[in-house]
């Protein structure tokens, strides 16, 4: 090679390297000031910034968008709705402040959370609850349960305890006495000679032909094409029902005025009939109030 080839060469080369080093550069900087989608957050200091919330997809963020689209609006309150279909993170980024809500999980839920994550998640007010029910391909009627017949329900703690109350509720069983929505099947008192028999959630839809009746939830039971409103030989109450789901927030925001603008469209007539309308099956039911400690 020729002096005068060598010299363009590595004159080339320093070029090269020079314009890969800005752009490394340029990238880098590109990269460091991409905005992040986990840090959602509106800013704390400015009670006027959109409130971001987030929600299971169905039926929360739908009553969310409800509220955001219709009467957000009319009283200055800008919201973001941000859905998750995993029942830890939402907690984990309202604690963490990523966002400023959420709005998915009931008491005992939260409860076990706080407990075994360390969190400090609070609850603000009672919305709604996707009710239990009994339902039976056998039978038309719960007196027709005799000694002999088989009720199977959830074999999960939270849902089991559920089941058992329902059942006490309406007479199938009797559970010992002080005994409620946290009961085991060594708190039944009197099973009436009705066998119990567990499965796990989402098996009691799918099985009920092989038992005489089975306490499904409302998600399992609409997805197995059953209405709870005309189809459950008897449904969970809504009022002071421990598993209504609720707005939560961290300790502290509480009294956020954004948050108490939309706790009270949230309990607002508006809402109660938007969800009545949508869920008309009765796997939905609006349970508005204060959540007991």
């Amino acid at each position: 090679m020729h002096k005068k080839e060598a010299l363009f060469v590595r004159n080339t080369i320093k070029i090269t390297v020079a314009i890969a080093a800005a752009s490394a550069v340029a990238l880098g900087a590109s990269a460091c000031s991409a905005p992040s989608d986990t840090t959602a957050s509106s800013d704390k200091s400015d009670k006027n910034a959109p409130l971001v919330i987030a929600a299971s997809p169905t039926p929360h963020a739908t009553i969310l968008d409800y509220v955001k689209d219709k009467l957000a609006p009319q009283v200055g309150l800008k919201l973001v709705v941000k859905p998750f279909n995993d029942y830890k993170i939402p907690n984990k980024v309202t604690d963490d402040g990523q966002v400023d809500a959420n709005f998915f999980q009931h008491k005992p839920f939260l409860d076990t959370f706080n407990k075994e994550n360390g969190t400090h998640i609070v609850p603000v007010v009672n919305v709604e609850i996707e009710p239990l029910g009994i339902y039976s391909k056998k039978i038309h009627k719960l007196s027709d349960l005799k000694a002999g017949s088989t009720v199977s329900v959830p074999n999960d703690p939270s849902n089991e305890g559920r089941a058992l109350k329902l059942l006490a509720d309406n007479g199938v069983i009797t559970l010992k006495p002080g005994v409620g929505s946290d009961a085991k099947l060594t708190d039944v008192k009197d099973n009436k000679g009705v066998k119990i028999t567990e499965l796990e959630a989402a098996q009691t839809a799918p099985r009920i032909d092989d038992v005489d009746a089975a306490v499904i939830n409302g998600n399992f039971a609409v997805g197995a094409h059953l209405k709870p409103s005309t189809d459950a030989l008897a449904l969970e109450k809504a009022k002071g029902n421990p598993y209504a789901n609720f707005l939560a927030v961290k300790k502290g925001n509480e009294n956020d005025p954004r948050i108490k603008k939309l706790a009270k469209l949230l309990n607002s007539d508006e809402v109660k009939k938007f969800i009545e309308d949508k869920y008309k099956d009765g796997s939905v039911i609006p349970a508005f109030g204060p959540v007991k400690s």
